[in-house]
């Protein structure tokens, strides 16, 4: 393959290469150890090196140098594989051949080799040569990629070896895989890394040693790229305990791209549950490929760098360049189109920006090719505006796909346009278009007529439909002359530019339009613009009488959401006329319950009230309504939820940039947390509640042309302006104090009202006047020093953030369940821990493979934090064979059932951890009554059912004769009364037993064979099995005949009840305690008759024979347990689905 052109030092190289061919500009060489001469002793260390470097991609064995005369440097163009460095080469590639090297020799010679001779100047030789192998290595990339989707084969045979290595179920599918090398501290372990949808994996066979590395990507708590001692680029994987670094010296940056999506997909489908009803991506991981990810990648960029909706999909990518009036040439960028949208970014970042929705496109035209024009279309909007697109290099198929979306965008959404009568002359334009411009659209306007008089019709009349600044005016005290001459000039600025560069959605966006939006935007404009620049205009004629609905099907129900929103609607804003009255307040409520009613999935949030208050400042109230939707929806993805992820995740991304750009305010502060809970606040309400209302307008107006990025440098330029005073600060309440008097003293020397403070102003006792900062200077100065964040920087540090801000949530509800679970149990909090990670495991194993289960079994975040992992009887039975001490052999997953049923309480399948770990902790840390009284729970109902399955096989042990005395013969010759022994211990346990505590029903013949058969299976193994059969041998036939004696005293009893009345003082014939086994509670009706025994029955006769009280007392270890079941969680479910074709179906029984 051709290498990009890298200068090597021939010095030190020379003693492991070995010159095969030269010319006058080229040397072809041969690595040592390989080929002729390889079993020299040179060779042989060589070879060597390499292979303790990496064992199955070693350097490549030949290349090719380009040599200019008079130098002593030298480029490598061309080797075996296309490789990344180690030393000063670039080395480690595999399948390296001399045929394969010759080829490129004779391309060489045949193409380059006669052309250099007619240079004269060194310089112009390197850098011609250099052009070329650029050129070439382009087009080798473009068709390997294009070989590697063609190619199947060699994927079916990685996907044969990952199943056989890992054995996972059949539902794990293979993305992608990669050649990498596994570092063990300072020992690299080369083999390949398998990318599936749910795991991260790594097989290495390497001298003898095999291997193995399972990481889940729900387990990954930081991915990123890195360096160690040996190699410059790694990617450094972070789990709850270990970090592991791979190097990649093939495609680097296409792996880990891969990588950040698989794990952002992974975390978003099972962590997230609030995202993923939004993304129909995520909700088919069995469909995942690596193409898919890549598209994902591209399509996510491309709605966050024009800040479109969610549901936009993109659906071409084009290289082009675009005319520009404005410059008088074709500025060069890329073209995207996507559902309902054109749209165009200049190669140069900030050049030029262009979106046309496809409802204001008219036409979409090819022109003539020419060679100064070549393949160029002609796109025609309603302003009277064409845009001219050339060198697209797939012109036919691009041109066919947009006219089948203009057709079906035109076909749903007929266009509605209107001139408002009220609007000024220079105002209008700014939206509307006047009339269409041809006659052969006639049916269009036809169709828009039609509109207008339905909306009409439709249209609920809102009480006042101007802004609320236009109601309430307010005038300046000082120098009103002066301020509206500049608001005068800043409108006439503009009126320029929309002559030049478009006044629609579909303007030119440069460079000019920023700094006239930074200077802040006319009042008269301000509403207008925030519409175009969110393109909520669009969304707003698309949607004509869609708000009025929703404010009839809102107003007057009454909900949590309404009573959140009637105790804020006076606090937004009250030192503003406009909400010091009903006008502005019933506004106010309309807006934000019609959005309640729209998107119940955030309802209403606090900080809407704020941003919405101003929003109905500048614009109508439908209108206000739609940037609303724009914010929510599209510009501030995920910040109003339930747990505001998104607004967490740019917090943790401005921490980042914190370290980035002020790396001395970081140093000193050094738990940035602080700093970014203060800024918290900036980020949800968009600097408005916290600096006055006239100067955090300019901010929202920086937001809704340059979206978050504006908040994040505007943030920037605030901490650099008082990095001082924070530095010397002495806590975070000082901290809070500079910054705050900071953004209470900017002012807005251009605005024409009278200023409004906000709610921080509480420094009035100040002995000196703080100085005040110009709030046009402080953008400025943020878009001059930390302007230069990219879209796509941002939107790769929020991917990177975003799984250490879940990730963190999943921190906080183990922490939060683990604290309320270990004041209530002996287990200790570090095995607590590892039983978490083993139960949410078993939950997260079912996300993985079972995709049958219903919604509700996944876990969501919403719900109380003991409520949030939940696993079911199939999850459960793994887990209990797993970590349970009462192991029962084929026994063992009837008793996990039984355990299943008595704990789930409320009959919806499913448990919570804090019910598995109380009974757990029974199991190992309980007394023995404690253990006796569970396992008696799980042989009665409902524990034990009608139709549980080992519940009607016949007992015919022998050992269980009811014939047997219940006076026995010691080894020594002397005999225990066992009668007289059980009769006191039962009348001590009825007279200790808490007389609150609701009594057990008694347990059936039925029921006491289930016991028994639980008990006998116990024992299996122990190292005292037969003196633990003896003894249950004994306590059955005591029992048996203590029910069978009950038995007999109820029947008995019945009988002369029948013939007389029992006198007070006659002596019972049958001891009262045996007497008392014979009454069945009605509850639970017997179907042997009445032979039944109590739970202290059985306490009592297991206390007489000390094998068993030592069996049930002894000290249990729970460690070896865990850590065979961190071993062995996973094999056991790949085995038990591999068993079970139809797993539903035990679950349904259950």
């Amino acid at each position: 393959m051709w290498l990009k052109p890298e200068e090597v030092l021939l010095k030190n190289a020379l003693k492991l290469w070995v010159t095969q061919k030269s010319s006058c500009y080229f040397v072809l060489q041969r690595r040592r150890g390989h080929g002729e001469g390889g079993g020299r002793l040179t060779g042989r260390l060589v070879g060597a090196l390499d292979a303790v470097l990496d064992s199955s991609a070693r350097v490549a064995p030949f290349r090719i140098l380009l040599q200019v005369p008079g130098s002593q440097v030298y480029s490598p163009i061309a080797c075996g594989e296309l490789l990344n460095g180690s030393d000063i080469y670039w080395a480690i590639a595999t399948g390296a051949t001399l045929e394969e090297i010759n080829r490129h020799w004779d391309w060489l010679e045949q193409n380059l080799l006669h052309t250099l001779s007619v240079f004269d100047n060194k310089d112009d030789i390197a850098s011609f040569v250099k052009g070329k192998v650029k050129a070439l290595i382009a087009e080798e990339t473009s068709s390997r990629l294009a070989e590697q989707e063609e190619e199947p084969e060699k994927f079916r045979e990685a996907l044969v070896k990952f199943e056989a290595r890992f054995n996972f179920p059949e539902g794990e599918k293979l993305v992608t895989y990669y050649s990498c090398c596994c570092w063990k501290g300072r020992v690299p372990r080369q083999g390949w890394l398998y990318l599936s949808i749910n795991h991260l994996c790594f097989y290495s066979f390497f001298l003898g040693k095999e291997l193995k590395l399972v990481i889940p990507w729900v387990d990954i708590q930081k991915l990123e790229r890195t360096s160690n001692v040996f190699l410059t680029d790694t990617i450094r994987i972070t789990t709850q305990n270990k970090e592991r670094d791979f190097s990649m010296f093939l495609n680097l940056d296409e792996v880990f791209k891969i990588m950040e999506q698989l794990a952002d997909v992974t975390l978003r489908r099972l962590l997230d549950n609030e995202v993923f009803d939004l993304d129909p991506d995520l909700q088919e991981p069995s469909q995942i490929t690596k193409r898919d990810l890549e598209a994902r990648a591209q399509n996510e960029f491309f709605r966050a760098f024009f800040r479109l909706p969610r549901k936009e999909k993109l659906r071409a990518v084009a290289d082009c360049s675009l005319w520009t009036p404005f410059s008088r040439c074709h500025t060069a960028g890329r073209i995207f189109s996507s559902d309902s949208y054109i749209c165009f970014a200049s190669r140069e970042d900030g050049c030029c920006n262009v979106v046309l929705p496809l409802r204001e496109v008219v036409s979409i035209e090819k022109m003539e090719d020419t060679s100064l024009l070549p393949n160029p279309i002609i796109v025609s909007i309603r302003s009277k505006m064409a845009f001219q697109f050339i060198e697209l290099k797939d012109r036919e198929n691009l041109v066919e796909g947009l006219l089948l979306r203009l057709k079906q965008v035109h076909a749903n959404h007929p266009v509605h346009y209107e001139t408002s009568p009220s609007d000024d002359d220079m105002a209008s334009p700014v939206f509307y278009s006047t009339s269409i411009c041809s006659d052969k659209f006639g049916d269009l306007e036809m169709v828009s007529s039609q509109g207008s008089e339905e909306r009409e019709k439709e249209k609920s009349p809102l009480p006042h439909p101007e802004p609320l600044t236009a109601v309430f005016q307010q005038s300046g005290s000082q120098s009103p002359d002066s301020h509206l001459s500049r608001e005068q000039i800043k409108i006439s600025l503009w009126n320029d530019h929309f002559v030049e560069y478009g006044r629609t959605v579909c303007m030119f966006r440069t460079e000019k339009i920023r700094k006239l939006v930074a200077m802040g935007i006319p009042e008269s404009l301000r509403g207008r613009l925030w519409l175009l620049f969110s393109d909520a205009v669009t969304d707003l004629a698309s949607h004509p009488g869609y708000y009025g609905n929703l404010v009839e099907q809102s107003l007057g129900r009454c909900c949590l959401v309404t009573e959140e929103i009637e105790r804020d609607l006076h606090r937004s804003l009250p030192e503003h006329p406009a909400f010091q009255n009903e006008t502005g307040i019933a506004a106010l409520r309309r807006v934000l319950t019609a959005y309640a009613h729209r998107n119940p999935k955030i309802g209403y949030c606090q900080s809407m009230n704020i941003l919405t208050s101003v929003l109905l400042l500048y614009a109508k109230e439908e209108e206000a309504f739609w940037l609303l939707v724009a914010v929510c929806e599209r510009m501030l993805p995920d910040y109003f939820n339930h747990r505001v992820i998104g607004a967490q995740v740019d917090q943790s991304v401005f921490e980042e940039l914190i370290k980035e750009h002020l790396p001395e305010l970081a140093e000193h502060m050094s738990d940035l947390s602080a700093l970014a809970s203060i800024s918290l606040s900036w980020f949800l309400t968009l600097f408005l509640s916290i600096m006055p209302l006239e100067s955090a307008v300019n901010v929202v107006d920086c937001f809704f042309y340059d979206g978050i990025k504006a908040i994040f440098q505007l943030g920037l330029a605030v901490l650099e302006a008082n990095a001082e005073e924070l530095c010397s600060s002495r806590d975070d309440g000082q901290a809070l104090m500079i910054l705050s008097r900071f953004l209470d003293h900017i002012k807005n020397e251009d605005s024409p009202g009278l200023p409004i403070g906000s709610h921080h102003a509480f420094f009035s006792d100040e002995q000196e006047p703080y100085p005040v900062t110009d709030i046009a200077d402080l953008i400025r100065d943020s878009y001059e020093k930390f302007g230069k964040q990219s879209v796509e920087q941002i939107e790769h540090l929020r991917c990177k953030h975003r799984i250490r801000v879940l990730q963190g949530h999943e921190d906080t509800t183990k922490q939060n369940v683990l604290r309320v679970v270990i004041p209530e149990v002996s287990i200790l909090p570090e095995d607590l821990e590892e039983l978490y990670d083993l139960f949410k495991r078993a939950h997260m194993m079912s996300c993985y493979w079972e995709h049958h289960r219903p919604i509700a079994l996944r876990h969501d975040p919403s719900r109380p934090y003991a409520e949030q992992y939940r696993i079911d009887a199939r999850q459960f039975a793994h887990l209990f064979q797993l970590v349970s001490p009462w192991t029962c052999g084929a026994h063992t997953e009837i008793l996990a059932e039984r355990i299943f049923r008595l704990l789930d309480d409320n009959v919806d399948q499913l448990i919570e951890f804090k019910a598995f770990i109380s009974c757990l902790d029974i199991m190992y840390n309980g007394e023995m009554n404690e253990k006796i009284k569970l396992l008696y729970r799980l042989h009665i109902p409902p524990a034990l059912t009608e139709n549980d399955r080992d519940s009607q096989s016949p007992l015919k042990n022998p050992l269980l004769s009811t014939s047997r005395p219940l006076v026995l013969g010691k080894p020594n010759g002397d005999t225990i009364d066992y009668q007289k022994q059980l009769k006191q211990m039962i009348k001590d346990l009825a007279k200790e037993k808490d007389k609150t505590e609701k009594e057990l029903p008694k347990m059936s013949q039925r029921e006491f064979i289930q016991f028994c058969k639980t008990l006998y299976s116990m024992f299996h193994e122990d190292p005292e099995e037969n003196d633990l059969y003896q003894a249950i041998a004994t306590v059955t036939t005591l029992l048996l005949q203590i029910g069978e004696v009950g038995q007999r005293g109820s029947s008995s009893g019945s009988c002369s009840q029948e013939c007389e009345e029992p006198q007070a003082s006659d002596p019972p014939e049958q001891d009262s305690v045996f007497a008392e086994a014979g009454k069945s509670p009605q509850a639970f009706p017997e179907t042997e008759g009445d032979w039944t025994v109590s739970l202290e029955h059985i306490l009592a006769s297991l206390l007489t024979e000390q094998s068993l009280v030592n069996f049930f007392e002894k000290p249990l270890n729970i460690k070896s347990k865990l850590e065979n079941a961190k071993v062995n969680q996973y094999s056991l479910k790949v085995l038990e689905m591999s068993h079970q074709p139809q797993p539903e179906l035990k679950l349904n029984n259950l």
